[in-house]
């Protein structure tokens, strides 16, 4: 039988589950159209699809501007179609 422990708080060695789910639930940081994290060698095809569908999701709309998604740290809006044009080039 297998007994699940967890760290204790203070403990900061790396969990690996965690270090998954926020590697996969990372927001479009640092990428100003979604060809960028197309081309980005350092992402495998699973982390792109992640930063692809943050980005589009509804959490990045622009207000009163339902077709466009805004990364937070960028200056500029996407149209939400590239994004998902872009999702679709991972699937092909």
């Amino acid at each position: 039988m297998t007994t699940l422990t967890s760290n204790p708080p203070n403990d900061r060695t790396p969990n690996p589950h965690t270090d998954d789910c926020a590697r996969l639930l990372r927001p479009p940081i640092g990428f100003n159209h979604p060809s960028d994290v197309l081309k980005d060698p350092f992402l495998d095809l699973l982390e792109k699809k992640a930063v692809l569908s943050s980005w589009a999701s509804d959490a990045n709309a622009v207000p009163s501007r339902p077709t466009l998604r805004q990364s937070p740290t960028s200056d500029h809006a996407v149209p939400l179609s590239e994004i998902l044009f872009a999702l679709r080039q991972l699937e092909s």
